[in-house]
This record gives structure tokens, sequence and C-alpha cells, in this order.
């Protein structure tokens, strides 16, 4: 029995985007609660989505079937 097509990781779905030139991107951590305590510049600094470290690329694309 051959192990067929692999599913795509709804976790993973969830949190990585592909752009058109193939560069993963993620969210930055650390802007989903207990808000009011930081500074402005720091909530906009993590405002932007940033590409996922080169070490954990592999593993994000497998997760993702791509």
């Amino acid at each position: 029995m051959g192990k067929g097509k692999m599913k795509t990781h709804s976790g993973a779905k969830k949190r990585f985007k592909q752009t058109g030139t193939g560069r993963l991107m993620r969210r930055k951590a650390n802007r989903n609660h207990i808000l009011e305590k930081k500074s402005s510049a720091r909530k906009r600094r993590l405002r932007e989505d940033i590409e996922v470290y080169k070490g954990d690329d592999h593993r994000v694309r497998k997760q993702l079937g791509i």
C-alpha cells in the first residue's frame, strides 16, 4: 500500500502565506494580549509580517505541501 497524498497541516495553513516570489511570511509574536503595557511604537513594529527563518523554511513548506 502506498502512502498517498500528504494532507496540508491546518494550523500551518492559517499561520503562513507564500509571496509571489515564493518567500514564506509569518506574523510576529507578542501582539495577541496584554497590549496596554506595550508601547505604541513596539505594537507598530509588531504589525509587519516577517520572512520565516531559513532553518524552519523546509519544515513549513512540508507542512503546507509546497
